[in-house]
């Protein structure tokens, strides 16, 4: 099963692996709990909308011309402020570089790292499929490294760059423990390299959120951050805040690549960052969330009453333990045939054989109604099986 721009998790009638390619469904799923996708419904059109009749007023004519390869300076000082306040990040505009989201982050990072002699690199398993298979073409040798109940198991770190989620960890929800902070700062320290994917630090629940792990060791971890799970992936805008040792390497990549991100799209993310319109879209979306959220651990709770729902303290998924294992194909089969699109915890697994014992719920893109009674037809699809 495929979800078009988020990369292909699994086919409906194959065996998933990384970077494997599947068409779209051919008709859309009416229950999606596709994780880490925002409501789109509720992209602020009239914020948004404003803010570019602004930009076009108000920029010169050399916002038209071809961009700057680091981005727009407008747009990297105000997000220097921005994660400055919200996520305890050390940062100034030098050190940053607007990409095309997460993955083309990711992609000028591995070929930076690979034209310096990295080889190899550490990523959570489970994590991301699409993330792992960017890394692979970029030409590094991917490595899992296991996740528990605390988070990634630093001790297990064998490469000397890792890709990790350690606020809101994708996709099992644990947040990284002080001790394994503390730990992975360590190894930092002594000639690591941590790349930090912080997808959904804007959407906290239940507790105070934990600051960037970039702020304790700045020279030694690259913050990555994007707009696609605050606003839309749709925009297509990402940002690199970068170690001194690797700008230039990721500039000229980013260069190279597509000589640099739209100015326009950056000048009305910098408005709606300078006006603290950014700020109040967040508050109205995390209000909305938190209720879909407890959508979802109420209905599960009435109809699916032995499962076991966790990491519900951030984010725009959960996950759910179900009671017993099923064969994975009959359960993506008879969810497919009550229009109902779930995504076992396997599939975000390097090796995703075996039975579905866990599903990774996505519950932001679904009103409360539709959770209620997606929840409904996964609990017949489970007696079924």
């Amino acid at each position: 099963m495929a979800r078009h721009g988020a990369g292909t998790y699994v086919a409906a009638t194959a065996a998933a692996t990384d970077g494997a390619s599947a068409q779209p469904p051919s008709r859309v799923l009416q229950f999606d709990f596709f994780p880490g996708a925002p409501d789109l419904a509720s992209f602020p059109r009239t914020l948004w909308l404003r803010a570019m009749r602004d930009v076009l007023r108000s920029a010169p004519d050399s916002a038209f011309a071809y961009p700057d390869a680091r981005g727009a300076l407008e747009l990297r000082r105000a997000l220097c402020s921005y994660l400055r306040r919200v996520r305890g990040v050390v940062v100034d505009p030098d050190s940053i570089v607007v990409c095309a989201g997460a993955t083309q982050g990711l992609a000028l990072l591995g070929r930076a790292l690979a034209a310096a002699g990295t080889t190899a690199i550490d990523v959570e398993d489970p994590g991301l499929p699409p993330h792992r298979a960017v890394l692979s073409y970029a030409g590094l040798q991917v490595r899992g490294v296991p996740v528990d109940e605390q988070g990634v198991e630093v001790a297990a770190l064998r490469a000397s760059v890792v890709l990790t989620t350690p606020a809101h960890q994708c996709p099992t929800g644990v947040v990284l423990s002080p001790s394994r902070r503390g730990a992975l700062m360590q190894w930092a320290r002594a000639g690591g390299l941590v790349i930090e994917d912080d997808y959904d630090a804007e959407f906290r629940y239940d507790r105070a959120p934990l600051g960037a792990l970039q702020g304790l060791v700045p020279d030694r971890v690259v913050y990555l951050g994007t707009a696609s799970k605050t606003l839309a992936p749709g925009l297509r805008l990402g940002w690199l805040v970068l170690p001194a040792s690797l700008i230039d390497a990721v500039t000229e990549a980013k260069a190279l690549d597509d000589m640099g991100s739209s100015t326009l799209e950056q000048l009305v993310l910098a408005r709606l960052l300078e006006t603290s319109a950014y700020d109040r879209h967040l508050r109205q979306a995390r209000r909305r969330n938190r209720a879909r959220r407890d959508a979802l651990i109420d209905a599960v709770a009435a109809d699916m009453p032995q499962a076991r729902v966790s990491g519900i303290s951030a984010g725009l998924h959960a996950l759910v333990r179900l009671p017993r294992a099923v064969d994975l194909q009959a359960l993506l089969s008879a969810s497919w045939e009550r229009s109902l699109g779930i995504y076992p915890l396997n599939l975000h697994r390097i090796d995703p054989t075996g039975a579905a014992d866990a599903l990774v719920m996505g519950y932001a893109s679904l009103p409360e109604p539709a959770i209620e009674e997606g929840v409904r037809r996964l609990s017949e699809v489970l007696d079924e099986l």
